[in-house]
């Protein structure tokens, strides 16, 4: 039973508008950065067609900056609001708010970002929760568990917006990186997620794919696309590192029940050829898409399975756009579309 007053909406419900924060250094993308900031427009451009973008900026100066890229590539400005607010990264899935509906009303979350239990540069990402929750008027609550903060962030969690949450056990119990929250069990976060998040039921998946910064965000493996049905990441190599994992995770979906005890629907999603770049795997992923109002945002790579992702997509999306867009850059920084955006439910 779900005593909570909270529910984490789904993705394709309706959206007020979306969060992206304009890099302002090239640290993410290493040598790519002029590439990024056309990417960047470009993305912009696409989620401005359908709804508003909230725009993270660093100063004045960036936003003069920012504005001559928009006006050249015709954007209209009328659909951006900028947000002054210097970051040390772009990636507002995972530092900025999760916003919620608390008794109906929105609340802001702030699930206390720290680098992903990696980078210690992160002063300025964990300002961006109050930054964000003041620009929009909504209360800010922090994410406490037994009086302590509590570290998720928001690439590793997906909700079918009816109490059902997948997340993965690489995230958030790998021994390796439990410095997100020390000594925490299956049963804490479930107890987490019922309290803010209004969940009942978590499906939990095993591991993410090679090259994931993040050690096994969710949003690059499998999502919800309807209440009842869940697209998950295949390998079809059986050489490939990734294809025991996915297979694994496949197998989890197969066995695992909604919150209402019925079994979902699973799709399966096929993975882009292996990227490397500068001697690293990059985690390219279809998974890694944008709901928007009346779209679906998804990353492509240049690659021959592009069209057969984005016919999947759309077959999951009927009454919904599908756009690619080439991802083939963004990816450098470790993470494209859905990891760079955060949606603001309406």
């Amino acid at each position: 039973m779900n005593t909570s007053k909270r529910r984490f909406p789904a993705e394709w419900e309706k959206q007020e508008g979306i969060l992206l924060c304009f890099p302002h250094n090239g640290k993410d993308w290493p040598g790519k950065y002029e590439a990024i900031q056309w990417a960047f427009v470009e993305f912009i451009k696409k989620v401005s067609t359908f709804e508003r973008v909230f725009l993270i900026i660093s100063d004045e100066i960036q936003r003069e900056k920012v504005n001559q890229l928009l006006a050249t590539a015709e954007i209209k400005l009328e659909q951006i609001s900028f947000i002054i607010h210097k970051t040390n990264r772009s990636w507002m899935r995972d530092s900025g708010p999760i916003i919620v509906k608390n008794e109906n009303k929105r609340e802001a979350l702030n699930f206390n970002f720290n680098g992903w239990a990696k980078y210690t540069n992160i002063n300025l990402d964990k300002l961006v929760p109050a930054k964000v929750s003041d620009f929009l008027q909504l209360p800010l609550s922090q994410v406490l568990y037994k009086g302590k903060p509590v570290i998720i962030e928001g690439g590793a969690i997906d909700s079918n917006g009816c109490g059902t949450l997948l997340t993965s056990e690489e995230c958030l119990m790998h021994p390796d990186i439990q410095v997100r929250n020390p000594n925490f069990t299956k049963e804490d976060y479930e107890a987490v997620f019922k309290e803010y998040l209004g969940i009942t039921n978590v499906i939990w998946l095993g591991d993410g794919i090679e090259g994931d910064d993040t050690h096994g965000h969710i949003d690059d493996l499998c999502r919800f696309v309807t209440k009842d049905t869940i697209i998950t990441i295949v390998e079809s190599d059986p050489k490939d590192n990734n294809y025991k994992p996915l297979q694994d995770n496949l197998k989890r979906l197969q066995k695992a029940k909604l919150e209402n005890g019925k079994s979902p629907k699973i799709v399966q999603l096929p993975m882009p050829k292996r990227i490397d770049f500068d001697g690293l795997r990059l985690p390219a992923s279809y998974a890694n898409f944008l709901i928007l109002n009346k779209c679906v945002l998804v990353p492509t790579f240049n690659d021959s399975n592009d069209r057969l992702a984005l016919n999947i997509i759309s077959d999951c999306f009927p009454d919904r756009e599908i756009i690619g867009i080439s991802a083939i850059d963004l990816i450098w920084g470790f993470g494209t579309l859905h990891c760079l955006s955060q949606q603001i439910p309406a």
